[in-house]
């Protein structure tokens, strides 16, 4: 689990952090980061680059952006997070920082380390803070959660092997098992 550590810490400490050292900030909590795997960078790389062919060949408005990228979710400055992958669609929410506000579809990738935030801390938030969609890829139980969040928020789990439809995009599927494949 990333290590927190316990005060009242401000989005200045995050950019204030020894150079290459990684970190969230959730509630003035700091949450340090630890280095992700191969399978989590490929699953990320994957996945990043099926979403963001999507959207160029659909013409959509939507960017995809693969962590580290900044999201400042809340309006104070106690929570600044990076998720594995962000795809937001309000191009308003965009500036050379990041993101300002809850993009619209987070994937996080679960590490051994960070199942205890991707699981419970991330996910209240992420829906507190009006992310639409939300996934947790667990590449150790080839799962992945879905949340839906919004006015009819569900619930949906796949294996690796089915084809997941995506909330925000209706004629969009991604199967994790055959995107490994390629």
């Amino acid at each position: 689990m990333p290590l927190s550590k316990e005060s009242n810490y401000t989005i200045k400490d995050i950019y204030d952090l020894p150079e290459g050292e990684r970190a969230e900030l959730i509630d003035g909590t700091i949450y340090d980061m630890a280095p992700p795997s191969r399978m989590h960078q490929k699953l990320v790389t994957k996945l990043t680059s099926i979403i963001d062919r999507y959207i160029s060949e659909n013409h959509g408005a939507c960017e995809v952006y693969p962590a580290p990228f900044a999201v400042f979710l809340n309006k104070d400055d106690k929570t600044y997070v990076e998720p594995d992958i962000s795809v937001i669609c309000d191009q308003n929410k965009l500036d050379d920082r990041g993101c300002s506000g809850a993009p619209d579809w987070i994937i996080e990738i679960v590490s051994p380390g960070s199942q205890r935030m991707d699981y419970m801390t991330k996910l209240f938030k992420y829906r507190t803070a009006g992310v639409r969609e939300y996934w947790i890829v667990d590449p150790a139980q080839e799962k992945i959660l879905v949340y839906i969040f919004g006015n009819q928020e569900d619930f949906m789990q796949y294996s690796f092997e089915e084809e997941i439809p995506v909330g925000i995009y209706s004629e969009f599927k991604i199967n994790i098992s055959e995107l490994l494949k390629q």
